[in-house]
């Protein structure tokens, strides 16, 4: 069995002019899904993880809290989550159609 090198994008905030992360990993294959971020112990600065399809995600298992972005079709931003902690499952939203997973504290800052 074959797997693909890890592809990355950036995520840029237009409202504000500034990148929210510069190496976000595309999490489109059911092994990336599956994983995740579980094993981690932090996100680094300018990272995450974008995680397609999805429109929720769980915690459970994670070692730390990060901030969530829900994403529609457009690419338009239709939810914001700050500080998602461990061991919790966000609830659906249907408008999104993928969510980006950042560090804590970036969606705001």
């Amino acid at each position: 069995m074959m797997f693909g090198k890890d592809r990355y994008v950036f995520v840029y905030n237009q409202t504000k002019e500034t990148f929210l992360g510069v190496r976000v990993k595309v999490g489109d294959s059911f092994l990336t899904r599956l994983v995740g971020l579980l094993g981690k112990r932090s996100l680094p600065a300018n990272s995450g993880l974008w995680i397609v399809p999805a429109n929720a995600i769980h915690t459970i298992g994670m070692m730390f809290s990060f901030d969530l972005v829900l994403i529609d079709k457009n690419f338009k931003v239709v939810g914001l989550r700050e500080m998602v902690r461990p061991f919790k499952i966000t609830r659906p939203d249907f408008h999104a159609e993928s969510v980006i997973e950042l560090p804590a504290h970036t969606i705001y800052h």
